[in-house]
């Protein structure tokens, strides 16, 4: 019945309407003022959701973004400070080290591939989880309504909105050209920052981006990222084995389109006085674009009591 539908919808609706193919007719959804997705009803059941009018401006201070790299390795976390933690795919390997508030996971591959980690990330209570409608739909069908226990925000893809046409680079610029709330670099045209996701979220290769995106929407002040490397791509993430790595498509992309999304989010970050801290001294994203440092020597100078901590990340 599910191919009919899709045979269905793609006969009836245009090519840019092709995204949404998998959703109809089990998607209901309803949208607030800004945007973003209000209500969700999947298979005729309502599935309860975190509007993001509520998260905006929700959070301050520090927070550790947790990227999959294999510097985390390296790390002792158990000398970092407390602040809440941002997750993004297998990052919650470190949730023995690390307050999980938040999560990121948009790559449906990943849900596909590594269940056993999503499954572990929608029974935590107290955590906010970020994910797509398509992502919605995938862990449901899995694991069923009744599994969940962290609170779900619906994000988007601010070019492949829930049942709205796919934008163009150049349709997206012509689109929000006029808005505040989503800026367009000067060099290059597919290049952009959301500062209201509730507009939806710009892509730019990696979940990173949309993590930026998103914590900057929350409100912290500083962010330090963990596992940023960006290269190595050969060796497996740090919760990985040669046996059991994933497969990756970051190498091709991080030229062209991930170092210079981060060059455009340093500068929008730095407008508004929002700091970035890469913990991953070998990485490729130069220090220009976020400043790395030693995290043990920084927080050493910065909070000179951390060490005396029974605990880490609490």
């Amino acid at each position: 019945m599910g191919s009919f539908f899709k045979q269905l919808y793609r006969y009836s609706h245009p090519r840019p309407y092709r995204h949404n193919e998998n959703l109809w007719p089990y998607v209901k959804i309803t949208r607030g003022d800004g945007g973003e997705i209000v209500t969700l009803c999947y298979k005729k059941q309502a599935i309860p959701i975190v509007p993001l009018s509520q998260l905006q401006h929700s959070a301050q201070g520090d927070v550790l973004l947790t990227a999959s790299g294999p510097s985390v390795n390296t790390l002792c976390f158990e000398r970092l400070p407390a602040m809440p933690a941002l997750g993004v795919n297998g990052a919650y390997f470190l949730h023995n080290k690390v307050d999980f508030a938040f999560y990121v996971i948009v790559d449906m591959g990943f849900i596909d591939r590594r269940p056993d980690v999503v499954l572990e990330v929608i029974k935590q209570r107290g955590l906010t989880l970020f994910t797509t409608v398509h992502g919605i739909a995938r862990i449901l069908d899995r694991f069923t309504l009744d599994v969940l226990r962290c609170r779900l925000a619906i994000i988007e893809d601010i070019a492949e909105k829930v049942y709205c046409p796919s934008l163009t680079p150049r349709q997206l610029r012509a689109r929000y050209a006029q808005e505040r709330s989503v800026l367009f670099s000067d060099s290059d045209l597919s290049i952009a920052f959301s500062q209201d996701i509730r507009r939806g979220i710009v892509d730019a290769g990696t979940v990173v981006y949309w993590a930026l995106q998103i914590i900057a929407y929350l409100g912290f002040n500083t962010i330090f990222i963990a596992g940023l490397d960006m290269n190595n791509f050969d060796r497996p993430r740090f919760y990985e084995t040669p046996s059991s790595m994933l497969p990756t498509f970051l190498a091709d992309k991080v030229e062209p389109l991930i170092i210079p999304a981060f060059m455009h989010a340093s500068r929008v970050m730095k407008a508004n006085n929002i700091d970035i801290k890469n913990l991953s001294l070998n990485s490729a994203i130069d220090g220009a674009i976020f400043e790395k440092i030693d995290a043990q020597r920084y927080f050493q100078q910065r909070c000179p009591n951390v060490a005396k901590a029974e605990h880490g990340i609490i």
